[in-house]
Order: C-alpha cells, then sequence, then structure tokens
C-alpha cells in the first residue's frame, strides 16, 4: 500500500439536514486514510457556501433538504460542481434524475457498510480519473414547479440575459436557469459558443450569416430564422471563432 500523503488526500464535504445521517457517513469516511473531511453542512444553503470557499473533491449530498434541496445546489454550483456527487437519501424516485444531473452514485438510506465501501470506491476512482481529464458540462438540470427536466448543451440555440435568470433557446421552448450569464460564458466551451453581446451567447453552430444594418449595427441571422443584435465589441471574436478573417460593409 502506497504511503498516504496529506496533500493527495481526497478533500470531501457532508452535507444532510439530519445530523446522525451527517455522523454516519463521518464515522464510515474516517475509515479510509485516503479521505479528508473537510466539513459538514445542515443545509444546501450553507452547502453552496462552503463548496465555493472549499472546493471539496468529493460531496455527499442529502437529495431533500428544506428551502435549498440537493438539486438546487447542483444546479447553482455549474462550474464549481466537485469532481464526485454522490446522493444519499431515503426516498429512491430521484435516483435517475440524480444521474442525470451528473451525480456518480445514489445511496438510498439505509445502506450497509459493503454498499457505502463500494460508492466509495467509485468516488475516489472518479476523483482520481478527473484530476487528468477536466470535467465538461455536457448538460443542464432546469428546475421548474414538480419537475427536473435535463437540457444537452449542443441542443442549445442561443443564450439570452433575463433579469436574475438565463433564458436558454432550444428550438421552439425556452427554459429559465437560476444562473448569471457571466457563469455560464466560463464553464460553456468556447469553441461551441460565443458572447455577441452582453445580454446574448451564441451557438455557432447555428450562425447562418453576420450583417451590418443601414445603422451601423451588427446582426447575426440563425438557422431557425432568429434574428439576433451583436455589440461592436463583440464582432471580431465571432469573426474569429468562426474562422472570417476580415469585415467588409458595403
Amino acid at each position: 500500500m502506497r504511503p498516504q500523503d496529506l496533500s493527495a488526500k481526497i478533500r470531501t464535504l457532508i452535507v444532510d439536514d439530519e445530523p446522525l445521517a451527517r455522523s454516519n457517513i463521518s464515522v464510515l469516511l474516517r475509515l479510509d486514510p485516503e479521505i479528508e473531511i473537510v466539513g459538514e453542512c445542515g443545509s444546501g444553503a450553507e452547502a453552496l457556501v462552503k463548496i465555493r470557499a472549499l472546493a471539496p473533491d468529493l460531496l455527499f449530498l442529502d437529495v431533500q433538504m428544506p428551502e435549498c434541496d440537493g438539486f438546487d445546489v447542483l444546479e447553482m454550483l455549474g462550474k464549481q460542481l466537485p469532481p464526485a456527487v454522490v446522493f444519499v437519501t431515503a426516498y429512491d424516485q430521484y435516483a435517475l434524475r440524480a444521474f442525470e444531473a451528473g451525480a456518480l452514485d445514489y445511496l438510498l438510506k439505509p445502506f450497509d457498510n459493503a454498499r457505502f465501501d463500494r460508492a466509495l470506491d467509485r468516488a475516489k476512482q472518479s476523483v482520481a480519473h478527473g484530476k487528468h481529464s477536466p470535467r465538461k458540462l455536457e448538460r443542464i438540470a432546469i428546475k421548474s414547479i414538480g419537475q427536473i427536466s435535463f437540457v444537452k448543451i449542443s441542443e442549445i440555440d442561443w443564450i439570452e440575459a433575463a433579469d436574475y435568470y438565463a433564458c436558454l433557446h432550444v428550438g421552439p421552448r425556452t427554459h429559465l436557469l437560476r444562473r448569471s450569464m457571466a457563469d455560464l460564458e466560463q464553464e460553456l466551451d468556447p469553441t461551441v459558443f460565443c458572447r455577441i453581446h452582453r445580454s446574448t451567447i451564441v451557438n455557432l453552430a447555428r450562425v447562418q450569416r453576420m450583417e451590418i444594418g443601414v445603422d451601423g449595427e451588427y446582426d447575426v441571422l440563425l438557422d431557425r430564422g432568429t434574428t439576433l443584435r451583436m455589440s461592436r465589441r463583440y464582432s471580431k471574436e465571432l469573426q474569429s471563432r468562426l474562422g472570417v478573417r476580415e469585415w467588409h460593409s458595403s
């Protein structure tokens, strides 16, 4: 067995609104010399603060918590999601949603030590792999009244700012996401998406052409017929992303 290095330990955060549940997970984790527990949280709101401050490698996350549940936490974390997330809950109906939202495993209470060990082993392997292969955002969880839906990043046509939300345009449908445009721009693949306005991000694959109007302002036309206004400050960036060397107006 290789010697343990404190700097190489897997930094782990436990989130559950039940003290006994947090204690049980903590006891099991302390049996593994590769794990370092960096904190425990009793609410989703507290978890958001600690995850952003501590950047743990592994997160054990309860689903049902008052005010801010496990899915809220994942939605609002965005790019700051830990490399490995294990859901822990007494309700089996959330399993599919958990996996679609990016969870590595789903521990159903009550679980025995053997089941916990399997989940922990998977998490350790995922963390080790993730250090060499950064996580790519492939889908976004959208929470609405009574349901959670998942949107594939590749299917988004364009995104616009809507007060404190971002509005995702996917074909004829729109989805409101509780995220800022700045956060989304940071985590979206820059080879696929480009910001063309303070309030607009576009999928480059949907761009059909660019035009300069009689007022000298720029427009971007998408393949579905949508016309978007582009700020001058972003025009060179868009041209570069699309491989346009020069811009000529007529």
